[in-house]
């Protein structure tokens, strides 16, 4: 696996191999991205792993299960496409472990942005090093031109060239994102197609996001890293290629993955430190990796003895993200085949992306092969609480086919929908409340895209580099040898445009060194 070449590394911590003797034994709450990533870890080690999954396959939001069409085709549904960028590294190492080729996930060649009103934006053939890279979208851009320069706020935009975590946030996290654009005054449409697009990744509308999440994603995934903006994606359904080869690696080194588990309470006690109760029996556990989402972390803290009260009310004052939906469509007639396989949309009503999934999945292409069709999902993220659903699932079709007109006439073979309300949301003044690694209880810790851990990581790569951290907080604690970790620089590309933007950007706050700092801090 290819890095950036100022890719940093954290070492783990150092030990014996694998575990001596009578080996620990760790139950793990969850087995999407965060807790696989884990127990992958801790098996390894030779830790006796239990993993625990309320839903009948694996995954997390990554997750896919059967079922079957109106046409008698058996495929596969999931939560909605998911992009692998390159600089997930502790991701790609996870996955690594059951495809060493890389062959479970292809390029796309770009990622292509549509506004309504016209304007679009993509973003390959971009060089890769800062300032280039931004030069070279300014120079091609339709929606950012040079004679917009003049009326942007440099000074609120320095601090974008020099993002630090966690000094970012003790500046940033105050404000919410639409506050911070407002500030940069950047072009509207660049508004919408550079930044809001992205912020909404994040399921949530940008005047309820911290900008210091924003500024931050910007570093991890256009100005600090050398890997850019570009992606790959899951060349079969996730459960095939991902998640169900990574539950036989762990059950070939003795541990255990049992779905439709549904872990009710931790209590600390019993023959061994823990006794977890999940799926109506008792298990017995030296420690426990809770990873979870929102609801799921709040019901079981809230429903067992654990930690202190300060840190089960942070635990309690989560918040998850406005509702999303995912809405996929069976069409029996393709859409045009210059059609991207992903697509980002801003000013389409509640529309944020398509994506054509027989332009890259196996399972999907073969339908559409065999019966001359098209399988196309839509998403619409950060929808109001309490949506109708009906009216939403209307709303985004209608607008599929403003976007690819040529679908207006396709009948709909079959369709599936998700509509669901548990990421985790990130508020303005929310970084320093939110629950890290670390727990009150050194053999009880959280991994999850929800947990704070002071590395410039997101989405899908914070979730497996918290369950890699998990993991090595206990073998540490056991005198067992960890897992690296790998991060995109700490600190912004250009040591010009970072004495600038120190200088004239902000002034100066805490955490100025760029040492690696300890990623798990205090409980």
């Amino acid at each position: 696996m290819t890095r950036d070449r100022r890719a940093r590394r954290i070492p783990g911590p150092r030990g014996t191999a694998v575990a001596a003797g009578d080996p620990p034994v760790v139950v793990v709450v969850g087995g999407g991205i965060a807790g696989l990533s884990a127990a992958t870890v801790l098996s390894e080690r030779g830790v006796r792993v239990v993993v625990c999954e309320r839903e009948d396959h694996l995954g997390g939001r990554v997750g896919g299960w059967p079922t079957e069409l109106a046409d008698g085709s058996r495929v596969t549904m999931t939560r909605g496409f998911h992009a692998f960028f390159r600089q997930y590294y502790n991701l790609r190492s996870l996955l690594g472990r059951v495809d060493p080729t890389g062959s479970a996930l292809v390029a796309m060649p770009d990622y292509p942005l549509w506004h309504a009103g016209g304007h679009r934006e993509g973003f390959a053939g971009l060089p890769r090093s800062t300032p280039w890279n931004a030069a070279g979208f300014l120079l091609r851009s339709p929606t950012f031109r040079w004679r917009d320069l003049p009326g942007v706020d440099a000074r609120a935009a320095l601090p974008l060239l020099d993002v630090s975590v966690p000094r970012t946030y003790h500046e940033l996290d105050h404000l919410d994102a639409a506050s911070y654009l407002e500030r940069l005054r950047f072009p509207e449409a660049a508004h919408a197609l550079a930044f809001e697009v992205f912020s909404r990744s994040f399921f949530a509308h940008p005047n309820r996001m911290s900008a210091a999440e924003l500024a931050t994603m910007f570093h991890i995934y256009f100005l600090g890293s050398a890997e850019g903006l570009l992606f790959d994606v899951a060349a079969d359904p996730f459960p095939h290629g991902l998640w169900d080869p990574l539950a036989r690696r762990i059950t070939a080194r003795g541990g255990e993955v049992r779905t439709g588990c549904a872990v009710e309470s931790v209590r600390p006690g019993g023959p061994r430190r823990f006794t977890v109760r999940a799926g109506g029996e008792e298990l017995h556990a030296d420690a426990v990796v809770l990873a979870l989402d929102v609801g799921g972390l709040k019901s079981v803290v809230s429903g067992s003895r654990l930690g202190s009260a300060k840190w089960r009310d942070r635990v309690a004052a989560l918040e998850s993200a406005p509702p999303f939906l995912v809405s996929r469509y069976w069409l029996d007639r393709p859409v045009w085949p210059d059609r991207p396989g992903f697509l980002g949309t801003s000013g389409y009503g509640a529309l944020d992306n398509v994506t054509v999934l027989n332009a890259y999945e196996h399972e999907a292409r073969a339908w559409a092969a065999r019966t001359g069709g098209s399988v196309v999902e839509l998403h619409g993220y950060s929808l109001p609480a309490g949506v109708d659903e009906e009216s939403a699932r209307r709303g985004l079709l209608e607008q599929l086919r403003v976007v690819y007109p040529e679908t207006r006439e396709a009948r709909v073979v079959d369709e599936r929908h998700e509509l669901r309300a548990d990421c985790p949301l990130f508020p303005p003044g929310g970084f320093a409340r939110r629950p890290g690694v670390r727990t009150p209880d050194d053999f009880l810790v959280l991994a999850g895209d929800l947990v704070r851990i002071d590395l410039p990581v997101a989405l899908m790569e914070r979730a497996a580099t918290t369950g890699f951290a998990a993991a090595n907080l206990l073998l540490e604690r056991w005198g067992i040898a960890g897992q690296e970790l790998w991060t995109v620089p700490l600190r912004g590309r250009g040591p010009v445009l970072r004495r600038v933007a120190r200088k004239w950007g902000r002034s100066p706050g805490p955490g100025e060194d760029d040492a690696v700092r300890p990623v798990l801090h205090t409980a």
